[in-house]
């Protein structure tokens, strides 16, 4: 419409014959508007390139943009992909088997300060308790070898394999050091009738029903050390009833709260309650008396012989990096020769007792086989036995499969009610496989292990049963673990773990 105006207004000008066709009488005015249409299209193409070009130039910016952005991001993280020499860059994970309070949870905790001054980052203690000591030792011998977890093992590591509980030995671990060895101790409450370890063991003779005692979870090296004074000195296994407890703090707890009639545990756990006189020590299990109460009379010197003791130690799980190894070594050696550590342990009773690495092991190995002769023994079996038999789980899985078998013939016998279909061939299938998948699982369940031979054996029968493939996956992924963990950690069946620990 411009450019017609422009003409229009040149016509005029011209004085173009009236009447004629609108710019067709003026040649001139025709080329005129030719002229300047070409040159509106020639303006117009201009504009559009030099928008490209601005926006080509802003595009080719944001791009130069974009690549310097993926060149320091992608320098940052080849930095941070190897930084050994930087190690640690971040919290290191403390295990503690016991729970919160008992003496391996308190020494725990003053390592772990003092580790974080060393080590410039946070120590943050975990205390990964149940299953005897079976948690928190499981869970440190398997954790990343990357050097940011540290065990703080116990003398019970030196006894689940015995017992049967787990695969976790001495061996699975790379001893750093042992900061300490305690003797166990007899506590009562302070309003007790017992003055003596004699008169306690007459009272035990006495009894007409088990005495309920604890100190920690079954099978604990306080257990262990009472199931020993007992076989010392020949009293009945059922004079007194064992209650699992994880640890000694609540155990002592349950003693004052009047659930418990005795304690078994190291003094140093008990010194508070010792010297507040709310408890008394009838004995410590040594050849020497205990600094922390040099009053306590030993049990040699009331003429039992016998004596026995934990120990707490830290470790790496197996595979961890040489460098990284000696690192914290260095730092842990620090820490356990430091007066603030000496101090600590003084004040709390501990007694200090510091081995390191190689030496370390050659303790651990000798103390287990020591161990092993004693576990191994006929009584002491019979101490630590089971509520359930082993066959136990193999026999209620039998169970299971017989009802679901059950329900599957009433099933199928109601569908070959309602229509003709199938043979007497086919009505037998089912039942036989039933049958058959039962005893390959008795039979592979020792050595294949009871998680990886559950979890086949349910598998089979549910895709028998026509369950839909995700609810059996769900089913068996979920169900297996939790029957592991209620029969083995909680019930204390000898679950079998087969070749590969499971």
């Amino acid at each position: 419409m411009e450019v017609d105006a422009v003409v229009q207004e040149c016509c005029v000008a011209r004085q173009c014959g009236p009447g004629q066709p609108r710019f067709a009488v003026c040649a001139s005015c025709a080329m005129i508007r030719h002229v300047v249409i070409v040159r509106a299209q020639v303006v117009a193409c201009d504009s559009s390139v030099q928008n490209r070009k601005s926006l080509h130039g802003a595009n080719e910016q944001m791009g130069n943009l974009c690549r310097l952005a993926i060149c320091v991001l992608f320098m940052g993280m080849v930095s941070g992909c190897d930084r050994s020499s930087d190690w640690p860059v971040r919290p290191v994970t403390l295990v503690c088997p016991w729970s919160a309070g008992g003496g391996t949870d308190r020494v725990s905790r003053q390592i772990a300060v003092q580790l974080e001054a060393e080590l410039g980052v946070p120590v943050n203690v975990i205390n990964a308790t149940g299953g005897g000591g079976v948690t928190g030792h499981t869970r440190g011998a398997i954790a990343a070898a990357d050097g940011y977890t540290l065990q703080m093992a116990t003398v019970e590591l030196n006894m689940l394999h015995w017992r049967g509980l787990c695969p976790i030995t001495p061996r699975s671990y790379r001893p750093l050091a042992k900061l300490n060895e305690d003797s166990a101790a007899i506590f009562v409450r302070a309003d007790a009738p017992w003055q003596t370890i004699q008169e306690l063991e007459t009272a035990l003779r006495e009894a007409t029903s088990s005495v309920p005692v604890s100190g920690s979870a079954a099978g604990s090296i306080w257990h262990l050390a009472l199931a020993g004074w007992l076989m010392e000195r020949e009293l009945s296994p059922d004079a007194t009833n064992w209650i699992s407890i994880n640890g000694s703090a609540p155990a002592l707890q349950e003693l004052l709260a009047g659930g418990i009639e005795v304690v078994c545990c190291s003094i140093p756990e008990a010194a508070a309650l010792l010297h507040g006189g709310e408890v008394r020590c009838l004995g410590v299990m040594s050849q020497e008396r205990c600094p922390a109460a040099p009053e306590v009379p030993t049990f040699v010197e009331q003429g039992v012989e016998w004596s026995v003791g934990g120990w707490r130690g830290l470790m790496y799980p197996p595979g961890v990096p040489e460098d990284r190894v000696e690192r914290m070594s260095a730092a842990i050696r620090r820490v356990a020769e430091s007066a603030e550590f000496t101090q600590f342990m003084d004040d709390a009773g501990f007694n200090i007792s510091l081995v390191y690495g190689q030496e370390f092991a050659e303790f651990l190995a000798e103390a287990d086989a020591g161990f092993g002769a004693i576990l191994t023994q006929p009584a002491m079996q019979q101490q630590q036995q089971a509520p359930l038999s082993a066959w136990f789980v193999p026999v209620l899985l039998i169970g299971i499969g017989v009802v679901m078998l059950g329900v599957s013939g009433v099933s199928r016998r109601s569908v070959a009610e309602v229509s003709t279909e199938g043979s007497g061939a086919e009505s037998l299938r089912i039942p036989l496989l039933f049958c058959g998948s039962i005893v390959v699982f008795i039979l592979a369940c020792q050595t294949v292990g009871y998680v990886l031979s559950s979890m086949a054996l349910l598998g089979v029968q549910f895709w028998l049963l026509r369950v839909g493939v995700l609810k059996l996956v769900l089913f068996v992924v979920l169900a297996v673990p939790a029957l592991y963990q209620v029969f083995s950690a909680v019930l204390g069946v000898p679950l079998p773990w087969g070749m590969l620990g499971w």
